[in-house]
């Protein structure tokens, strides 16, 4: 164990404003609250807090955060306090550990549940002072290095799969890189523990085979850097096996044509000679082509700024090189602790103001639960990226697979929800291309624009996907308590009731709800029936039996009975969307002008249907679930509808593109087209065609029945 002088003469070295008082008094108090604890390695347990403390020292970090690592186990495994902490040791490095503590004493339903939950409020924490996510990486490279004293194979996976998934790319955004491949290595060994022997094995070969290449590649660097009088200094490695089987992964490859596993680094003065020394190498060797990156224009999210080529060396080996400054390299090498504030202010360093934070707080404030929180966090740190500029110039950069709608989530979460199209690199493309690097993307918008659910099957930003989700529930809420509403309206005029706020809250005990909005909801939804409130509302009313009556299913339902349903008390309907309150059924296909009724289904709202639908006689035994709807009166001619016909065409060249051109000219659109039967004559189809009204779609079928190639064209209600 490191003794209590030599942490403080560690910090010292590199801070000599170290204030020893904190230190001294932090490792006193650990060690005594901890007192007997042992881990499972059999050591006591103030050894862990200790190693944190040391490996922090190794990047060089204030006194502050060094005893919030002697710290940072106490509140959660012994009786102390935070407030206890905040008396002893001020309110910062309470705040601090408070962040850093694993909070595993939350109560949740499943273990899945309490780690989402634990890593929400961490990253809350974080926001406020990266410090905490440096603690909490230290904390976690010791417990992995540790990891094999744990009994249990399974809960040594469950840790290292939560490790690899979560704090390696966290290690990763904010550039600390030795911590995050020492992460993923851990892990790998207890995931895949034959593959990490397999991988090791043939390193090793590698190794014997290439004998002192590395050495020697070094060398000629060094003497061709020399020759051209550029002072460099030059160093080498072999990749990491994770990083080796993450590439055989991605590239489907075996071991034998991975070759570049060797990559070879040089740092030099200043950013001209960066270029300069790139020049040098491509002149003395040839180039891979394709793997030619410069993190220098446009660096990597976590600040990471180098050159990256690959070339064919000495010994025709296939290497990888880095070009680098010194100022970079230290970046590259520390992240975020390379620059530390401390060292010169007081002041705590804002974690906002890292842009992927800003990035995990946008997704926290959208996500519904937890869990969710945790999945689109996952999606935001896991992917490669891909680098685009607004029209203006602006770097915005997005995992690879990204979509227009991901970048306009990217530049701000109320431009992705007003997106209704793209233009990239000048040219209109869909929502669902992807983008590539270098695009330059113009999001258009409209004030009266909200996120589609569509969208989901395409964007791959957690943010993203957060925000829309977020936005189809509140338009879900707002157009389910509408609904609710205008049902309770009808229902009560029905009744001959007034109906008031005042009725509906006296109803509220009975139904078990906190507000009005949620019985609305509720109606909306159908977990409520307008019904159950009024006899909530009006105990011991008798409801008229008229309005609870329901017709025969051998009635034909197209006479009096569906001009009766029709009447005063039916419910306008307008305005549908796909997924929110009102569906419309795909069995009938209803159009404005059709007599229709609505099926009331818990969860999903109303379907409606044609008067005639042979679906209806399915619910004739709950008369309670039906709804009598009616079209809107002013017709809105910017709204379209899916109507399908069937028909029997001539086959003939030149037959499809006379249909299609009618129904063009009646102002319709063919959104789809399936070909049933053919033969040596006829073709049979169905066509969905967008038309306003049935008005509009009798006047297409007129056009079409009226052409030389239709045998017969009907409309389909199947």
């Amino acid at each position: 164990m490191i003794r209590q002088y030599e942490l403080v003469e560690r910090v010292r070295s590199y801070d000599p404003k170290v204030d020893e008082t904190l230190l001294n008094r932090a490792y006193i108090y650990s060690m005594k609250a901890h007192g007997t604890q042992l881990r499972a390695s059999g050591d006591p347990y103030f050894s862990h807090p200790l190693e944190v403390a040391g490996i922090l020292t190794d990047m060089k970090l204030d006194s502050a955060t060094i005893a919030t690592a002697l710290l940072h186990d106490v509140v959660e495994d012994t009786d102390a306090k935070v407030e206890e902490l905040a008396e002893m040791f001020g309110p910062k490095i309470a705040e601090l550990v408070d962040g850093v503590t694993k909070l595993s004493r939350i109560e949740m339903q499943t273990e899945h549940a309490r780690h989402a939950e634990n890593f929400r409020k961490f990253v809350l924490a974080m926001s406020n002072d990266i410090r905490v996510l440096l603690v909490k990486l230290a904390d976690r490279l010791h417990n992995m290095r540790t990891l094999h004293y744990i009994k249990k194979p399974e809960k040594r996976r469950r840790i290292a799969m939560e490790t690899l998934e979560i704090y390696a790319p966290l290690a990763e955004r904010i550039g600390i890189r030795d911590i995050k491949e020492e992460l993923e290595e851990l892990s790998f060994q207890q995931i895949e523990p034959e593959v990490w022997e397999t991988v090791n094995a043939r390193l090793g070969y590698l190794r014997d085979e290439a004998g002192t290449l590395v050495d020697e590649v070094v060398e000629e660097l060094v003497e061709t850097m020399r020759a051209e009088k550029v002072p460099a200094q030059v160093s080498g490695r072999e990749k990491r096996p994770y990083s080796i089987w993450r590439k055989m992964e991605s590239t489907n490859a075996p071991f034998e044509q991975i070759s570049d596993v060797m990559a070879f680094r040089i740092v030099v003065e200043d950013l001209p000679t960066c270029y300069r020394a790139l020049g040098i190498v491509h002149g003395k060797w040839s180039m891979v082509p394709g793997r030619f990156k410069d993190y220098i224009s446009t660096p990597k999210r976590n600040g990471y700024q180098s050159l990256h080529t690959t070339v064919i060396g000495p010994k025709r080996t296939r290497i990888e090189i880095q070009i680098r400054t010194r100022e970079m390299h230290e970046i590259a090498e520390l992240g975020v602790a390379a620059h530390w504030q401390y060292k010169q202010s007081a002041e705590k360093v804002d974690g906002s103001r890292y842009r992927w934070i800003r990035a995990l707080l946008e997704i926290l404030e959208n996500a519904s639960t937890p869990e969710e929180f945790l999945e689109h966090t996952k999606l935001e740190m896991f992917n490669d990226q891909v680098f685009c500029f607004t029209p203006k110039g602006d770097l915005i950069s997005l995992p690879k697979g990204s979509t227009p709608v991901d970048f306009a989530y990217a530049v701000h979460t109320e431009i992705g929800n007003r997106c209704v199209g793209a233009k990239v690199n000048g040219r209109l493309l869909p929502l669902r291309h992807q983008l590539h690097n270098g695009d330059q993307v113009d999001i258009l918008t409209s004030k009266g624009q909200e996120p589609s659910p569509r969208w989901e099957n395409f964007i791959v930003t957690g943010k993203a996907r957060s925000a829309i989700r977020r936005a189809v529930r509140q338009n879900q809420r707002e157009e389910y308590e509408g609904l609710g509403k205008t049902i309770l309206e009808r229902a009560f005029e029905a009744e001959d009731l007034d109906f008031s706020e005042r009725a509906l809250t006296s109803s509220l005990l009975k139904l078990k709800r906190q507000t009005i909005e949620d019985v609305f909801f509720d109606v909306g939804q159908g977990h409520l029936s307008a019904y159950d409130v009024i006899l909530a509302a009006f105990p011991g009313l008798k409801l008229k039996e008229d309005h609870k009556r329901l017709p025969p299913v051998t009635r034909d339902w197209s006479g009096d009975w569906a001009k009766e349903r029709n009447g005063a008390f039916a419910i306008p309907i307008s305005g549908l969307t796909p997924g929110m309150a009102v569906h419309l059924s795909d069995c009938c296909h209803p159009l404005p002008g059709d007599r229709i009724v609505g099926i009331l289904t818990q969860g999903q709202g109303v379907m409606v249907h044609t008067i005639d639908c042979e679906e209806l006689s399915d619910f004739s035994e709950a008369p309670e679930r039906w709804l009598d709807l009616a079209w809107q009166t002013q017709e809105d001619t910017s709204a379209f509808f899916a109507g399908r016909l069937k028909l029997i065409v001539l086959n003939e060249m030149g037959a499809l593109a006379n249909i299609a051109s009618l129904v063009a000219k009646q102002g319709g659109n063919i959104s789809n087209l399936k070909i049933t039967e053919r033969d040596h004559e006829f073709y049979t189809m169905l066509v969905d065609v967008e038309v306003r009204n049935v008005r509009h779609l009798i006047e297409i079928l007129t056009s079409l029945r009226a052409s030389r190639v239709v045998n017969s064209a009907d409309r389909l209600r199947e």
